[in-house]
């Protein structure tokens, strides 16, 4: 089940999104866990598929588990590369060297 969006969770998110160290990734999961809503990294990437409406956030350095970028951010990649993140795949960053250690 997913949680409703509410005004303060978008924003329970996008602050732990700001947080993202430049240079830096952190997963859909990762900021669930952060928010103390550990089974809603679907919630985290939905509201990250608004993040036309918050350009002041950096949704750019999140990324699914796996390293993937969303295919829905063209610029993603740039953006990431930009601040010197590296990729093991094209549409993959490398996680291991790149994740966010909160």
């Amino acid at each position: 089940m997913v949680a409703k969006l509410s005004e303060d969770l978008i924003y329970e998110i996008l602050s732990v999104v700001d947080e993202i160290p430049k240079g830096k990734v952190a997963s859909y999961g990762q900021i669930a866990k952060l928010i103390d809503r550990p089974k809603n990294a679907r919630l985290v990437g939905k509201v990250l598929s608004q993040a036309s409406y918050y350009v002041a956030y950096p949704c750019h350095r999140v990324v699914n588990h796996a390293g993937r970028l969303a295919p829905t951010f063209p610029n993603q990649k740039d953006l990431l590369l930009d601040e010197g993140v590296e990729f093991k795949k094209p549409t993959h960053v490398d996680m291991k060297n790149f994740q966010w250690d909160m």
